[in-house]
C-alpha cells in the first residue's frame, strides 16, 4: 500500500502535550482574570470616605495584567513544545525497538528477539506477544525447513533404487525381467504412497475442509474392519469397544486418523500373538479416542520423537508394511486441524498408548 508522507507521531504527541498546555493555561489565566475582576471596580470613584484618585481600576489592572499573561503563555508554549518532544521521544522508544524487531524479521532474521524490559504496559505486552509470534515462527520455519530435507532424502531413495535397477539391466539384457519388474512396482508403489502422504499432511496443516459431525466410533469399526486382514497376517487380535463419541471436523481426515493409529498398533507389535486396543469415550469436555498396542518397551524420549516426520517406530528401518514414516505427523496435524491434543505415553508391560482428545460436536 502506497501512503503519502505525514507528520512523525513523535511530532504529533508533542503539538497535543503543548496544546493541551496552552488550554490549560489559559483557562487558569482567565480563572484568575475573572477572580479579580470581582473586586476591582469599573472606574474610580471620589468623595468623602471614597478611595482617593489613584485607585486601580479594572483598566489599570487589563494594562498590569495582559502583558504578564501573554509571557506566562510564552512560557508554557516553549515549555510545552520541548517538554513534550523529550517526553514523546521517551514514550516512544518501545515502538522504536518494536519497529526495529519488525524490520529484521521483515529481512528474514526471525532469531532476533526485542526482550522489553521494565514493568508490564501496553507496549511491554505488545513486545512480549511479538516475541512469542516470532518464536512460533522461527520453529515452523525450522519444523517446516527439516521436513523438506526429510521429504527429499525419502523422494530420491526410491527415485535412485528405480535408477540403480534400470541400469543393472540396461548392462544385463538376460536379467530376469519379471524379478526386474516386481521391484520396480514395489519401489513406485512406495514412492506414490510417500507422495499421497505428503499430499494429506498438506491438506491437514492448511485445514483446507468444512467441518462436519463424525462420530469416531463409527471410524474406528471401519478402521479395524479395513487392517483386520493385516492384522491376522501379522497375528494381532483388534479389540474395539467404546461407545459413540461425536465431533465436528473432515470424515476423510478423521477416518485417516484413526486408520494410521491402528495401523500403527499393528505393525509396531509383537512378533506374533499380540494385541491392538482402540477406544472411544464420549466425555462432557469432549470425546477421546485411544488405541495402544503390545510390544516392546519404549523410552520416553524416544516416544516424544514419533511425531516428527519420518520417524519409525523401529529407528529408521523399513519393512514391508511399515509405512513411509509419516503415519504419526499426520495424526498430530489432523489432531491440531481439528483444535485437538495428542498424546504419547508409554505402557508399562511394553508397547505404545495414544490418546486423541478432541471437542464433543
Amino acid at each position: 500500500m502506497v501512503r503519502r508522507p505525514g507528520p512523525s507521531v513523535r511530532l504529533k504527541l508533542t503539538l497535543s502535550y503543548a496544546s493541551f498546555l496552552m488550554v490549560a493555561g489559559i483557562l487558569l489565566l482567565a480563572t484568575v482574570w475573572v477572580f479579580l475582576l470581582r473586586y476591582v471596580p469599573e472606574r474610580t470613584r471620589t468623595g468623602p470616605g471614597l478611595p482617593g484618585p489613584f485607585s486601580p481600576t479594572r483598566s489599570d489592572l487589563l494594562d498590569a495584567f495582559a502583558p504578564r499573561a501573554f509571557q506566562a503563555l510564552g512560557i508554557l508554549l516553549a515549555v510545552g513544545l520541548v517538554g513534550g518532544w523529550l517526553l514523546a521521544e521517551r514514550m516512544l522508544a518501545p515502538l522504536t525497538r518494536i519497529t526495529e524487531a519488525t524490520r529484521a524479521a521483515a529481512a528474514g532474521s526471525l532469531s532476533h528477539r526485542i526482550r522489553l524490559e521494565g514493568r508490564n504496559d501496553e507496549f511491554r505486552e505488545l513486545a512480549d506477544a511479538f516475541d512469542a509470534m516470532l518464536a512460533r515462527l522461527e520453529a515452523h520455519v525450522a519444523e517446516q525447513r527439516r521436513f523438506a530435507a526429510n521429504a527429499s532424502h525419502e523422494l530420491r531413495t526410491p527415485l535412485a533404487i528405480t535408477q540403480t535397477l534400470l541400469d543393472v539391466a540396461r548392462q544385463d539384457p538376460d536379467r530376469d525381467h519379471a524379478e526386474l519388474v516386481g521391484r520396480l512396482h514395489d519401489v513406485n508403489a512406495r514412492a506414490i504412497g510417500l507422495t499421497e502422504a505428503l499430499l494429506l499432511l498438506s491438506r491437514a496443516d492448511q485445514r483446507s475442509f468444512t467441518p462436519e459431525r463424525v462420530d469416531l466410533s463409527l471410524c474406528a469399526e471401519d478402521a479395524a474392519e479395513t487392517l483386520l486382514p493385516l492384522a491376522e497376517k501379522r497375528g494381532v487380535t483388534i479389540v474395539t469397544s467404546g461407545e459413540p463419541s461425536p465431533t465436528r471436523g473432515s470424515v476423510t481426515l478423521l477416518q485417516q486418523l484413526t486408520t494410521n493409529l491402528l495401523h500403527n498398533a499393528i505393525v509396531h507389535n509383537l512378533p506374533d500373538g499380540g494385541t491392538a486396543w482402540i477406544t472411544t469415550t464420549a466425555r462432557p469436555d469432549g470425546v477421546v479416542l485411544a488405541v495402544e498396542n503390545t510390544g516392546e518397551l519404549l523410552a520416553a524420549p524416544f516416544v516424544a520423537t514419533l511425531t516428527e516426520p519420518f520417524q519409525r517406530g523401529a529407528g529408521r528401518t523399513r519393512t514391508h508394511d511399515a509405512g513411509v514414516g509419516l503415519g504419526l505427523a499426520i495424526v498430530d496435524s489432523i489432531t491440531r486441524a481439528h483444535d485437538g491434543t495428542l498424546t504419547l505415553t508409554t505402557r508399562p508391560s511394553g508397547g505404545l498408548r495414544v490418546t486423541v482428545r478432541l471437542p464433543l460436536a
